[in-house]
């Protein structure tokens, strides 16, 4: 039901984003039939277009132009793929919505290039934005992708993870890039400086609860729902908020141990999966998500009555409630 919601709301700005997917295929062409070919499989391998559609909101506070608003779209939804293929090289993941990574279907240098071009070319797609803070907001938020990889492989199978160093981690991987996608879009638009600054802070409230709730799907989700095996986060040796809630528990720290060791069999797999719904922990991390996006709802109340403002708390209960 919430995905059929998401798609209808979508539909209402199907044009707008049908013109930017073509942006974003002319953007990842390459002379190198590699590259091209490994771009397009990323690219058409799909996703929510959360990023865009966010900058399509946001602009529509201010003064609307698709060309701009495209221009911006593209950026952030090229350095969102670039991340995404790094992270399948970090992880050894071979599969992502179902399909095969970059990594998996060429190999860990083909991916590494392929993320670093994608990477060039939301330079190249924002560059003819003639708005110096535009410019500035995007190198800050690239700048802190970069740092929040550079921590994902620090702690990466560490048990001396605390929930602060989580929240940093996400806000560097999920939150920072929703949040630009908003300002991003209301600054390009002239938007008022007050709707800049809620813009702002609404894209970060939802980008942590959406990446909570992601990290609350891995678990509670099937081999099937996600399109690669549940419990993928902690068998990368990544700590997400339910399993830190009980990373302590004497029964459960085995598990734990054998994840990072990668000595879990498929039915230990299953037990460990089960034992953390069981534990309460889900609920924990739930009820954390429900308090971002409380304050992200705060900050749209006090927008201009509209369609956009009207779509933007839709968006923010899919979020809460998606199980996809």
């Amino acid at each position: 039901m919430e995905k059929l919601r998401l798609l209808s709301l979508y539909s209402d700005f199907r044009k707008d984003l049908d013109y930017i997917e073509k942006e974003l295929e002319r953007a990842v062409d390459s002379e190198s039939p590699i590259i091209r070919q490994a771009s397009l499989h990323l690219l058409r391998a799909g996703g929510k277009r959360i990023r865009p559609i966010f900058v399509i909101l946001a602009s529509k506070f201010g003064t609307y132009s698709l060309e701009d608003v495209s221009k911006v779209a593209v950026s952030l939804e090229l350095v969102h793929m670039a991340s995404l293929v790094h992270d399948d090289v970090i992880d050894d993941s071979d599969m992502r919505r179902g399909l095969q990574t970059v990594k998996a279907r060429w190999d860990n240098r083909i991916a590494m290039y392929t993320g670093d071009y994608i990477f060039s070319r939301a330079l190249s797609s924002i560059g003819e934005i003639e708005v110096p803070a535009v410019h500035r907001l995007l190198s800050r938020t690239m700048l802190e992708i970069c740092k929040g990889e550079i921590m994902q492989i620090e702690q990466q199978r560490k048990f001396d993870q605390s929930i602060r160093d989580y929240l940093r981690r996400i806000k560097r991987k999920t939150a920072l890039l929703l949040s630009s996608s908003c300002e991003l879009g209301a600054l390009v638009s002239n938007a008022s400086p007050s709707i800049v600054r809620k813009m702002s802070r609404f894209g970060y409230y939802a980008g942590m609860s959406y990446q909570i709730i992601d990290d609350i799907l891995d678990i509670t989700s099937t081999d099937e729902e996600l399109g690669k095996p549940a419990g993928s986060d902690l068998l990368n040796g990544h700590l997400t908020l339910p399993v830190l809630y009980i990373k302590d528990d004497v029964e459960f720290r085995p598990f734990m141990e054998r994840s990072f060791d990668k000595t879990l069999s498929h039915s230990d797999r299953e037990e460990m999966l089960t034992y953390i719904r069981k534990s309460g922990a889900i609920e924990k991390a739930q009820a954390v998500s429900d308090l971002y996006l409380q304050k992200a709802l705060k900050e749209i109340e006090g927008l201009p009555n509209s369609d956009a403002r009207k779509a933007f708390f839709q968006i923010a209960r899919f979020i809460g409630k998606r199980d996809f």
